[in-house]
C-alpha cells in the first residue's frame, strides 16, 4: 500500500498484477476493502494491473472533517479521473461497488476519456436519500432492524467488529467475513475519533455530499462496455435498481448473482472476475 497525489489531495492505493499490464481501477464504498483481495488476485491473474483506492476521508486517503466535507460527489468522480492519469497506462477499466458505483458513474460521464470500460456493482442511480418512484427503495424491515441497534464505541475495535458482524447478518452478507474487514478498516483508520471511523465503517459521508446535479438521465451518453453486477438477496440497494442501470446504459450486460446481498461472496468471485476480464 502507499498513497498518490491526484487532484491535488493523497489518495491511498493497493496494487496487484503487472504495472505495464491494462489498469483495472476499483472504487469503494468508501475503503479500498470494499472489494475483495481475492477478485483483485483473480483479476490480476488474468493480466490486469489492479489498482483499489480509499476514497477521501477514509483509509490512508487524505482525511479532513467527514461530517462537513468541503467536496462534492462530482469531485470523488474527479478523483477518480486523476488516479487514472496518475497511474498511466491509457484508459482505464473503472469499477464501483455500492455508493462507489455512484462515484464510478459520474466519473465516466464527467470524464470519458479517462475510462475504457465500466462496472457497477450493487449500486443506483440516483444520490443516497429517497429513490425514483419507478426505482425500489430500500427494504424497510431490514432498514428498521439495522437502525435499531446502539452505535458502536468506535475507539474499541471489538465492539467495532461486532457491530459490522451483526450489521451484516441483517443485510444478508456473510457476518465472519464483515467482522474481519471492520477489524482491518479500524486498524487502518486515522485516528479513533467518532467521526472518522463512522465514516470508514459506514459511509455517512456520502449523506452530507453535494451530489447535484442528477445524472440518470445522462446515462444513455455512456458509450463504453459495461456491466452492472447485482446481488438478487441485496435488500439495501434491491436489484431492480441494478436492472434499470442495465436498461439505461446502452448495451450494458447484467450479471445478477443469485446469492449475493450487498458484497461479493467469495463463492462468486469467479463468475465477477470472468465477466470483468469479458469487457476488454
Amino acid at each position: 500500500m502507499t498513497t498518490v497525489n491526484a487532484n491535488e489531495i493523497a489518495l491511498g492505493i493497493e496494487s496487484f498484477g503487472d504495472d505495464d499490464a491494462p489498469l483495472v481501477l476499483l472504487v469503494g464504498g468508501t475503503t479500498m476493502l470494499s472489494w475483495p483481495t481475492a477478485l483483485c488476485e483473480r483479476l490480476a491473474a488474468g493480466g490486469r494491473r489492479v489498482v483499489r483506492y480509499d476514497l477521501r476521508d477514509s483509509g490512508e486517503s487524505t482525511t479532513a472533517d467527514p461530517e462537513a466535507p468541503a467536496y462534492t460527489l462530482r469531485d470523488l468522480g474527479a478523483d477518480a479521473a486523476a488516479l487514472a492519469d496518475a497511474l498511466g497506462g491509457g484508459p482505464a477499466h473503472l469499477a464501483g461497488i455500492g455508493v462507489g458505483g455512484m462515484v464510478a458513474q459520474v466519473a465516466v460521464l464527467d470524464h470519458p476519456g479517462a475510462f475504457s470500460t465500466l462496472t457497477l456493482a450493487g449500486t443506483r442511480a440516483v444520490v443516497p436519500g429517497p429513490p425514483d418512484d419507478d426505482l425500489p427503495d430500500h427494504d424497510q424491515a431490514t432498514m428498521s432492524r439495522l437502525f435499531a441497534r446502539p452505535m458502536p464505541d468506535w475507539s474499541d475495535r471489538e465492539a467495532v467488529a461486532e457491530f459490522a458482524a451483526t450489521g451484516a447478518e441483517i443485510l444478508g452478507d456473510d457476518p465472519v467475513a464483515a467482522r474481519a474487514i471492520a477489524a482491518r478498516i479500524w486498524d487502518r483508520t486515522p485516528g479513533t475519533a467518532p467521526p472518522v471511523q463512522m465514516a470508514n465503517q459506514l459511509g455517512m459521508v456520502f449523506s452530507r455530499l453535494d451530489c447535484t446535479p442528477r445524472w440518470r438521465e445522462r446515462l444513455p451518453e455512456i458509450g463504453i462496455p459495461t456491466l452492472v453486477v447485482h446481488g438478487r438477496r441485496n435488500r439495501f440497494f434491491p436489484v431492480g435498481n441494478g436492472e434499470a442501470l442495465a436498461r439505461e446504459i446502452s448495451g450494458a450486460w447484467l450479471l445478477v448473482l443469485k446469492e449475493a446481498a450487498t458484497a461479493i461472496p467469495d463463492r462468486s468471485v469467479g463468475e465477477v472476475t470472468e465477466a470483468m476480464l469479458r469487457l476488454g
